[in-house]
């Protein structure tokens, strides 16, 4: 279905509408950055880029999508990062304060985020500057719906943007995950369209509470030219100083102390080692004992669901659960002030635990 091209409803200095999406693997940002890209492409005969920026595509991992779409007799020569978005879409609410997620946003621009929360609420968490800003459960349509963010998450993109076409970004669904995957793909397009209907949207004009943040680029201190030799990696090869939450799709362990038999399966499991074990007593003897996870660093894989012998580790749906209730904290972790930490696992270790 090839859509008559939609003048375009704003662009930069350079002729470029263009959008950015913010999440962390697992969360299927970069394939939302290509659908958004053969929608403009193929569908909408714009002249488009899309390109994303991230590790090793590990889940857990920071993600970032770019997209930029030009009228037909404009050429896009650049593959620089989106420095000030049209649109932006942030994959999860966890993302709050971790990375600068709402760099170049200000009142001109449509921000979409999955959270449960109001856009008040939210615009306070994020301090953000101004802008227009759209609220939307996709945990919720996910667990409810049994299909994956990226749905709810394009769906919503494509309502907030206020020119895309419905009906073409339904047909490349069709078109993609219908071919590949098509048993999922009347889930799949539920959540789109769920996505696209729901969402509570909110305008901020911008306010010097929350002061504009600019775009930056990202560096380390270590580089091509002054990196230890020998190809040392001088990264901390573990996630136990990252948050790595904002990867859950719905679902965290729950842990059940009365049904534990202190076997440590969950912690062989585990890639994160969210278990933490003490010295104490069970059944009267010495023994490690299993305190339960930590949520902060529990990406919702649910192996431990899956090895726990005795139940005494079952699936549920998060925005059920107080979780943080039962959260225990890391017993071996020295940073008090967990807000700063980053969020997503270092992309460069391996999410095997030796």
């Amino acid at each position: 279905m090839q859509h008559e091209t939609i003048p375009l409803p704003k662009t930069n200095a350079y002729g470029f509408y263009e959008i950015r999406l913010e999440s962390i693997g697992g969360l299927g940002a970069n394939l939302s950055g290509k659908i958004l890209g053969e929608l403009g492409a193929l569908y909408l005969r714009y002249n488009t880029a899309n390109f994303a920026s991230y590790g090793s595509e590990k889940r857990g991992t920071p993600v970032k999508s770019y997209i930029r779409y030009a009228e037909p007799d404009k050429e896009i020569r650049i593959s620089s990062p989106v420095e000030k978005p049209h649109l932006i879409g942030i994959f999860h609410e966890r993302l709050a304060g971790k990375t600068g997620v709402l760099a170049g946003v200000d009142e001109e621009t449509a921000v979409v985020v999955n959270t449960a929360k109001s856009p008040d609420e939210i615009r306070r968490e994020f301090q953000m500057h101004g802008g227009v800003l759209t609220c939307i459960d996709g945990m919720k349509i996910t667990v409810e719906e049994k299909t994956r963010m990226n749905m709810i998450m394009l769906g919503a993109l494509c309502k907030a943007s206020g020119f895309l076409p419905f009906e073409c970004l339904e047909e490349i669904i069709r078109e993609t995950i219908g071919r590949k995957y098509p048993a999922m793909l009347d889930s799949n397009l539920r959540g789109l369209r769920r996505g696209f209907e729901e969402g509570t949207t909110k305008a901020f004009p911008n306010d010097e509470t929350y002061p504009y943040v600019p775009f930056t680029e990202e560096r380390r201190s270590l580089g091509w030219d002054n990196a230890p030799l020998g190809g040392v990696v001088v990264t901390a090869g573990s996630t136990v100083s990252n948050d790595v939450s904002a990867s859950r799709e719905g679902y965290v362990p729950l842990f059940h102390q009365e049904k534990c038999i202190q076997c440590g399966m969950c912690d062989t499991a585990c890639p994160d080692m969210v278990y933490q074990f003490v010295k104490g007593e069970w059944k009267g003897k010495p023994a490690m004992v299993n305190l339960g996870p930590d949520y902060h660093h529990c990406k919702g894989c649910l192996r431990c669901v899956e090895v726990c012998p005795t139940a005494a580790i079952t699936a549920g749906i998060e925005y059920e659960q107080d979780i943080w209730k039962q959260h225990v904290r890391n017993q071996d972790l020295i940073v008090e002030r967990l807000e700063f930490e980053d969020l997503g696992a270092n992309s460069i270790v391996n999410e095997e635990k030796y």
